[in-house]
């Protein structure tokens, strides 16, 4: 039986790389009406990942045309600490971190603590293969630990169950924490996340490409506010 504090709440966080781009700010409102708490938005270099999208430009404008939307801007980036500066000042909430990209020195102890002087909230982020220990030593100065339920990167692959172990595995160890899940959630497969500890849930393909973006939006809350009844 999993611990989870009473204090971890359900939280949906749809994945903007999925939206009609010509139309971000009306799909990401959408998204709030139809009972988002987040908007989740893939920082990509074309480096770390091959897929170049977002950055700081359309995180900024986001912000002027949202601005009381919680930003949770996940980057997949080769050196994050580049970008602590121009995300804070773009308007992001918090700033997740890959453990595996290229640390500045002093290394992600460093990182951290420039993240929270920007005045964000932080993450990291473990892709499919990292084990969660990687994270064990930075746990406690974090607001969220982001796993990747796909290999980052690309939209519309399919969920890794295989990934559920390590969930499960962080969640023992911290039952207060927000715990994100990214790549190939929707309802078929959420249940599997939110059963091993996940409580902040990412959608992309699952939301923007069904008819009724509100009802899996309901969907994915259900499941998560279900595990921590």
């Amino acid at each position: 039986m999993k611990k989870v504090s009473k204090m971890v709440k359900s939280v949906v966080s749809p994945s903007l790389l999925s939206c009609d781009l010509a139309n971000i700010a009306t799909d990401a409102s959408m998204m709030i009406e139809y009972g988002a708490d987040w908007l989740h938005m893939d920082i990509m270099d074309g480096h770390f990942v091959p897929n170049l999208s977002f950055g700081p430009p359309v995180i900024g404008s986001l912000r002027k045309a949202n601005k009381d939307a919680f930003l949770d801007c996940h980057l997949m980036v080769s050196e994050p600490a580049k970008w602590v500066a121009p995300m804070a000042k773009a308007g992001a909430n918090i700033f997740t971190f890959h453990i595996e990209s290229e640390m500045p020195e002093g290394g992600a102890q460093a990182l951290i603590d420039s993240v929270k002087a920007a005045g964000m909230k932080v993450a990291i982020a473990l892709k499919p293969d990292t084990p969660a220990e990687e994270v064990y030593p930075y746990a406690d100065q974090l607001d969220m630990i982001l796993v990747m339920t796909v290999v980052p990167g690309f939209s519309g692959q399919s969920f890794m169950g295989s990934v559920m172990p390590k969930v499960e595995a962080i969640r023992e160890k911290y039952p207060d924490m927000d715990i994100q899940v990214d790549g190939g959630l929707s309802p078929k497969t959420v249940d599997a996340a939110t059963a091993a500890g996940a409580n902040v849930i990412v959608a992309a393909s699952a939301i923007f490409g069904s008819d009724d973006r509100k009802g899996v939006i309901t969907t994915l809350r259900s499941s998560v506010d279900k595990s921590l009844a």
